[in-house]
């Protein structure tokens, strides 16, 4: 697994982000826009909670 040292590191990250996931990512009927705002709301809320900044970057 790219970026994990270990299976077991991958494997503990994948079952609590599996939890965690759909809370970021919403299933529902929006739109583009709405989509966006919705999930901006849904990160700000696991960066205070996590005590961690700044969108995911996709590299």
């Amino acid at each position: 697994m790219k970026g994990f040292r270990t299976a077991r590191s991958a494997q503990k990250f994948l079952s609590v982000f599996s939890e965690i996931s759909p809370h970021l990512r919403p299933r529902h009927m929006l739109t583009a826009a709405e989509y966006r705002t919705e999930r901006h709301h849904r990160f700000e809320t696991w960066n205070a909670i996590t005590g961690t900044t700044g969108m995911p970057t996709t590299a």
